[in-house]
């Protein structure tokens, strides 16, 4: 964590450089005009999405002749609404949510989408409960309410993820919460344990530690489900087709900021802050410290932002196996290789 003084340095003069960088977006510097987009992030404003405002800010979307209108999403089920609705262009969301909605009944009406750029190359879903609360393995949820955001990614993968760590799903209470109320859930006693992301366990331990004195315990569905990716960049099919351009274009801004991010976690955190107050900067800070290790993974083979067409199929085999997806999905249907 920064310490007040130097945060405080930081924070201004993040400030003072958007100042300078906050111009008119109609025109990049060489007088050429700007292809106009909307970015949803994944969920409100977080650590995990302060990479979009470093494209902005740092002048990289600019430079990519790219004007980008930044909105707050509203997690995976509303943001692939809006990307249906051309109310977006791109959003970042959960990728294995986005397939379980999609693909998850051959009806669904939100298979219009492919993922342009991998944010997380593991899945960050976890559940996380306190120190003597008698929950130290999966086994133990059996009989136990968890909290967590109604129609996340969270609870439409935990019968999968029960599955494989041999735990009744049927024996286990769920109750919908809002996000911002997850901490105080679980350090009031209300909940047994919560499940969300596992880079949110700064906020959460926060809480916990204040109101009961206790540390948290985590159990990450990655144990038993090392394939599936998080978080990602997707963008409409039919923009893919009409402008391929335009999606390899922002694709690279993204990526470009995606990586100046995890190396300068202060600056992006502080910046974030700026262009969102009510973000702390020292939370966001931290998310983006414990995202990390994440967006740069390698034991897959893969590089920071890229989705390798084999293990894309592992994924779908993995959810398929656990029942989740409909039989006949392919690599092809969730992602765009070509701008990969």
């Amino acid at each position: 964590m920064l310490g007040r003084s130097r945060m405080m340095a930081v924070v201004m003069a993040v400030v003072a450089s958007v100042a300078l960088t906050d111009c008119d977006g109609s025109k990049n510097g060489s007088g050429a005009s700007l292809d106009r987009v909307t970015y949803l992030t994944a969920f409100g404003a977080a650590g995990r999405d302060a990479f979009v405002w470093i494209a902005a800010e740092k002048g990289y979307l600019r430079a990519a002749g790219i004007d980008a209108r930044i909105e707050l999403g509203k997690a995976t089920g509303e943001n692939l609404k809006a990307l249906t609705s051309g109310k977006a262009q791109f959003a970042s969301l959960d990728l294995t949510g986005a397939m379980i909605t999609a693909f998850a009944r051959k009806d669904t009406g939100f298979k219009d989408f492919r993922a342009v750029l991998a944010v997380h190359q593991h899945t960050l879903v976890s559940i996380m409960s306190t120190e003597g609360s008698g929950i130290t393995s999966p086994k133990n949820l059996e009989g136990k309410t968890i909290a967590a955001a109604a129609n996340s990614v969270n609870q439409l993968l935990f019968p999968g993820y029960a599955k494989l760590a041999g735990v009744d799903a049927s024996k286990v209470k769920w109750v919908a919460v809002q996000p911002v109320q997850l901490g105080n859930s679980l350090a009031s006693g209300k909940v047994d344990a919560l499940s969300t992301f596992l880079i949110g366990r700064p906020t959460i331990e926060k809480a916990t530690l204040q109101a009961r004195h206790k540390k948290v315990v985590v159990l990450p569905y990655s144990e038993y489900l090392p394939d599936l990716f998080g978080n990602a960049v997707i963008a409409p099919t039919d923009l893919i087709k009409r402008k391929p351009d335009l999606v390899d274009r922002f694709r690279g801004a993204m990526l470009k900021a995606l990586e100046y991010s995890i190396a300068h976690p202060d600056e992006a955190g502080a910046l974030l802050h700026a262009k969102q107050p009510a973000t702390a900067a020292d939370a966001a800070i931290a998310e983006i410290k414990l995202m990390t290790p994440s967006v740069t993974a390698t034991d897959s083979g893969s590089t920071v932002g890229a989705i390798d067409r084999g293990r894309m199929t592992r994924t779908i085999a993995s959810l398929q196996k656990i029942g989740l997806i409909q039989p006949g999905v392919t690599p092809e249907d969730v992602v765009d290789f070509d701008v990969m």
